[in-house]
């Protein structure tokens, strides 16, 4: 049974950090794209970053371009999504999703296959 669980959540102030964690299970994903998406009170889901279990190559949102980072550990089958520099607008439910995609397609929701149920991130003061 394939399973995806995200970790890392919680309330954080404004300019605060948090690590999400998305720890993987099921099947072997060496080939897979492990994507970040967010989804806020009301407003669609986007896509946040992805990572190539293959090669690392990663994608990232514009908004979030330099505060937040996303890494692999193939050996614990773990991605994990590190973000600085924390605005409210990053206010959302935060899930994982894992496809066979290429991460230059920047891992659109049509081609994740398998999927989290979320942690949410709450940024205020």
């Amino acid at each position: 049974q394939v399973q995806l669980v995200e970790s890392g959540g919680g309330l954080v102030q404004p300019g605060g950090s948090l690590r999400l964690s998305c720890a993987l299970s099921g099947r072997t994903f060496d080939y897979y794209a492990i994507a970040w998406f967010r989804q806020a009170p009301g407003k669609e889901r986007e896509g946040v970053s992805c990572i190539s279990m293959y090669d690392g190559d990663t994608y990232y949102l514009d908004s979030v371009q330099d505060r937040f980072t996303i890494s692999r550990d193939n050996a614990k089958n773990m991605v994990y999504l590190q973000m600085n520099s924390l605005k409210p607008e990053d206010t959302a439910v935060y899930f994982c999703a894992a496809g066979w995609v290429r991460v230059a397609s920047r891992c659109p929701p049509v081609g994740m296959t398998y999927w989290g149920k979320g942690t949410l991130v709450t940024v205020s003061s």
